[in-house]
């Protein structure tokens, strides 16, 4: 007995240690990346005289803080921006949610010859640099007399449609055929089963395929820039872009147009935190 309680003291030593080592690197990591928010943040309250004084650049806290950053962005029309940006990225996640979940549905319960490379066309397509299909679209565009519009949603679906089907054929492939004929079995016809049984019980990667669209949506940049040259249909991104001046980039108003434009995509990702974890579990192991 007395040989083994020093033993076993140093086995609890040496977890307690472990446990704290474990949670000093987590702190670490947590801070490491929560660092450029925080620097953004604080940096939004700074005048410019602070952001490029070699003495006060690094100061946490400015010695004047002011909210005229907020002030101006807001005058230049950052708000009007994040509208367009909502009303884009909304519209393109509904379309691309109900074509994606349709097409992955045919996918996944047909067999038909070139099944395979088909999927590898559409994994193909998702990779694609966006330098190589803005001329063609451009081109489709200006011949339709498209631009400058929110007709640009549709160019938004060449980025996100192709990523947003592969995830849901996934998540179809998981739901037991067994279920489709019990519905039928029960009078359902193959349009009822798709959207009162496979639909509910694809939820989560509904969902996940959604917030995936929204911010790809959200943070798009090359297609706006050049489908949409007026300003009153400039989104996000294109926004905080023209926030600088011949010579100098204007760091308050970009920070501080920053924090404005994080909190809508920041309230949907943690009210729908739970669906997004689900969503991305319920497809990544096979039944």
């Amino acid at each position: 007995m007395t040989t083994l309680q020093p033993k076993r003291q140093q086995a609890q030593d040496r977890r307690s240690m472990g446990h704290a080592i474990m949670w000093v690197l987590i702190l670490c990591f947590i801070a490491v990346n929560l660092f450029p928010f925080l620097w953004v943040l604080i940096t939004s309250f700074k005048p410019g005289s602070e952001i490029y004084g070699a003495q006060t650049a690094f100061r946490i806290i400015a010695a004047e803080p002011t909210a005229g950053n907020y002030v101006t962005v807001v005058q230049k029309g950052i708000l009007s921006a994040v509208l367009n940006s909502l009303l884009v990225s909304g519209i393109t996640t509904g379309y691309v949610v109900l074509v994606a979940s349709m097409s992955a549905y045919v996918i996944a319960r047909c067999h038909f010859r070139g099944k395979t490379a088909l999927m590898a066309l559409i994994l193909g397509i998702s990779m694609f640099p966006q330098m190589i299909v803005v001329g063609p679209i451009f081109n489709m565009f200006f011949q339709l007399r498209m631009l400058n519009s929110y007709w640009v949603t549709m160019a938004y679906s060449t980025i996100t449609l192709p990523s947003a089907v592969w995830i849901m054929v996934a998540h179809f492939k998981r739901i037991p055929l067994s279920v489709e004929e019990a519905a039928k079995i029960d009078g359902c016809s193959q349009w009822q089963t798709l959207w009162r049984v496979i639909f509910p019980m694809a939820a989560p990667g509904v969902f996940t395929t959604a917030i995936m669209t929204f911010i790809a949506a959200w943070n798009e940049y090359l297609l706006t820039l050049t489908l949409n040259s007026q300003k009153e249909y400039h989104t996000v991104p294109v926004a905080i872009n023209a926030l600088r001046t011949q010579f100098s980039i204007l760091w308050g108003e970009i920070t501080a147009a920053t924090i404005i434009v994080v909190i809508p995509t920041l309230a949907i990702v943690l009210l729908f935190q739970k669906q997004i974890v689900s969503g991305i579990t319920s497809g990544a192991v096979k039944e």
